[in-house]
């Protein structure tokens, strides 16, 4: 029983169905795909919700027989459903100067908690895993940001009798560190 080759598949949890693609993978290996499959479904099913892509690292034997890993869901797809993006494609062409949506640093964590989960995270450091979440936010179009209180945006962006809502909005950004926009001509 020696190894013959590692397999990476990305597969729905608890939905693992024989089929092309689980197929195109396993069946040269002569591996069971219906074996895997269940196998497979029990373990994710008290995992993740229903239907999440999950990343599997499967290593077959040379005796037909396998053992897998499973591994969280890509950080791309945290990203979108903290969003409530759901099976949608991201931008073609994602740009910073007019972003595709915001996330808190909040959540950066604590999608950067979930993916210090896997076997090959546990020893890195939280901040550094969250900094690679915000890189994968910003290549998505997605800015990084934290939320400002519906009642100070509105307040700092109306204009008031002396025409005080962009100097009121210059103000907030200030405190946050952030540059003003150019002035309109």
């Amino acid at each position: 029983m020696s190894l013959v080759r590692y397999v990476r598949l990305r597969v729905p949890c608890a939905n693992a169905r024989p089929g092309p693609a689980i197929g195109q993978a396993l069946g040269p290996l002569g591996i069971n795909m219906a074996e895997f499959c269940k196998q497979f479904n029990e373990k994710s099913e008290s995992m993740y919700e229903k239907d999440t892509p999950l990343t599997v690292q499967l290593a077959a034997m040379s005796d037909r027989s396998f053992t897998f890993k499973v591994h969280s869901p890509p950080t791309s797809y945290l990203i979108r459903r903290n969003l409530g993006i759901h099976n949608e494609k991201g931008p073609s062409e994602p740009n910073i100067a007019t972003p595709s949506g915001y996330i808190t640093p909040e959540a950066v964590y604590e999608i950067a908690k979930i993916k210090q989960q896997d076997d090959k995270r546990w020893h890195l450091p939280l901040e550094g895993i969250a900094r690679s979440v915000e890189g994968t936010a910003r290549s998505m179009g997605i800015v990084v940001r934290e939320e400002q209180p519906q009642a100070e945006a509105a307040e700092a962006t109306a204009p008031n009798a002396e025409g005080e809502g962009e100097k009121a909005q210059a103000k907030v950004d200030a405190k946050k560190g952030k540059k003003p926009a150019p002035k309109k001509k």
